[in-house]
């Protein structure tokens, strides 16, 4: 089955929801996602959004909390937009009635969590932000936004011009080639790539895999933030919002000592880099570790979905503790975007996790994501309605392919990259795991290929790309931690590895064209 239409968006979570919304003004949206809408990490979001919006708070305060969080490796002008911007688009949300927790006064409730300065952060349902979003975004939906799911996109399209003009997915029933003028990737992180995580289990990268095989500059990719506090029951279950912190929880050792006591001036509202990483220490010498929760009122009433997550598990909260680890939660690196979306490919735009725009550094600051789909998405949708140009060529090319086969099983690769390109590096560990990953040189060819099989295959190219970063990048910068060089190094300041083609070279900048010849690398 062939379909024309104007936009693809690959992904269903808030970045993907904000831009078909917006886009859907000018052009017919397909919305394409492997699962369903209740199925991203947008949905499953228990944080909530970080925005100026206090008349004590500023947007020069947000931008420095973003800035010292990610240790300064940004694009500052694209900071400055995602805080600017940002507070007048999630201004125009609250205008426009999205149910936003508010106090007894009627006014907004503004939380606080780690390295935020200010309580600038806004949560719905109390920790259900994110499926509050969700639902506000699919429910307000035109008519011209069509949402298919359980459709799983494995391969973009190149004209001859080298633009992006489709993509080819498969269905339950077989399969399907879209063509349109603008193909948008909002597919999330790669969580999934990790034996503990609190994302979605099929966060696996798909979308920076998809763009790096049809050429797209990738980068940050040893940027990996793993969130403290996972809930932990023979194995990780699900997320132990920041905000619980934020409200008064600690960092607990089996004897109750206070774990984050002397550790960094923020102490248990310290950078996630910081508290995730004792807390990696505390379970490396296998002890337990818990958020103490015993000073918070009336818990079960702030924190439903952790409530109701902890009920399912037997973790009695009348206790006054929840059993922690760490887990990955958030890639600050992918494909090369601008805030507009544009990518090094013309016609093929990304918004949201799996684009690098520079504005989460080496380490996000919590609540910043969602803000980031709600700015970035608008504002790609605002460039195209004013810009957008309607496709003409959609004559397909053909590349190379070869055979790819993946070296280990999924659940090999989840704990061997938790163990090796996990919170903690070394180089023995990285180039261990390096000779398991794929020597990839063109295209792999999928034709007989079930999902599960490609996924896989995507698992391993993600995982190689993180991995050759992370062993690339000779020094610890936020949340990348090498165990053999624990200090940062000021040759390394913005510095950006970028992968494209099988080549890896090293940037002085973003967006920066000229690379360093010396620097220039080939990989696969």
């Amino acid at each position: 089955m062939k379909i024309q239409t104007d936009i693809i968006i690959l992904g269903g979570g808030i970045a993907a929801l904000q831009t078909a919304r917006q886009l859907s003004r000018r052009f017919d949206v397909h919305i394409i996602t492997k699962t369903d809408l209740t199925a991203s990490s947008s949905y499953q979001a228990q944080g909530g959004i970080a925005a100026v919006i206090a008349p004590t708070d500023d947007t020069s305060i947000h931008i420095q909390d973003t800035l010292k969080a990610g240790e300064y490796h940004h694009n500052v002008e694209n900071v400055k937009t995602l805080a600017e911007y940002g507070a007048t688009a999630v201004k125009s949300l609250l205008k426009r009635g999205f149910p936003a927790d508010r106090t007894q006064q009627g006014e907004i409730s503004l939380g606080l969590e780690g390295a935020h300065s200010q309580r600038r952060i806004i949560h719905a349902g109390g920790d259900a932000t994110g499926k509050y979003l969700v639902d506000y975004y699919a429910a307000d939906m035109p008519k011209n936004v069509f949402i298919h799911t359980y459709e799983f996109a494995y391969e973009l399209l190149l004209n001859p011009a080298g633009e992006c003009c489709g993509v080819q997915v498969k269905t339950a029933t077989g399969e399907k080639t879209y063509f349109a003028s603008y193909i948008i990737l909002a597919t999330g992180g790669a969580g999934a790539l990790y034996e503990y995580t609190s994302n979605c289990s099929d966060s696996y990268g798909d979308g920076i895999a998809l763009a790096y095989l049809a050429g797209a500059a990738v980068t940050d990719m040893e940027f990996v933030q793993f969130h403290p506090s996972l809930l932990y029951v023979d194995g990780t279950h699900g997320l132990i919002s920041e905000a619980v912190r934020g409200a008064g929880g600690k960092f607990i050792d089996e004897s109750g000592h206070a774990i984050m006591y002397g550790k960094h001036p923020l102490g248990d509202l310290a950078p996630r880099h910081i508290t995730a990483y004792e807390m990696y220490k505390m379970r490396a010498q296998e002890k337990s570790v818990y958020l103490d929760i015993s000073p918070i009122q009336h818990f079960a009433e702030q924190f439903p979905t952790i409530t109701k997550l902890c009920e399912r598990y037997r973790v009695n909260i009348a206790n006054g503790r929840i059993p922690i680890a760490p887990g990955s939660h958030f890639l600050m690196g992918g494909i090369i975007a601008s805030p507009y979306g544009e990518t090094s490919i013309p016609r093929l735009l990304a918004v949201g996790e799996v684009a690098c725009t520079g504005v989460h550094g080496a380490n996000r600051l919590a609540s910043n994501s969602l803000l980031e789909g709600i700015a970035f998405g608008e504002l790609l949708a605002a460039r195209l309605l004013k810009n957008g140009t309607i496709q003409t060529d959609f004559d397909v090319i053909t590349p190379k392919k070869e055979m790819l086969q993946p070296s280990l099983a999924k659940n090999e690769l989840q704990h061997e990259m938790f163990a090796n390109a996990g919170i903690i590096r070394s180089e023995k560990g990285l180039r261990k795991l390096l000779t398991k990953l794929p020597l990839l040189t063109v295209q792999p060819d999928f034709s007989s290929k079930s999902r599960e099989e490609i996924e896989l295959i995507f698992m391993h190219i993600t995982a190689a790309l993180i991995t050759n970063a992370a062993l690339a990048r000779p020094e610890s910068r936020g949340a990348h931690i090498r165990q053999d060089m624990s200090e940062k190094k000021k040759e390394w300041e913005k510095r950006w590895i970028v992968f494209q083609q099988g080549i890896m070279k090293v940037r002085n900048n973003l967006y920066e064209h000229h690379q360093i010849k010396e620097h220039a690398t080939a990989i696969f």
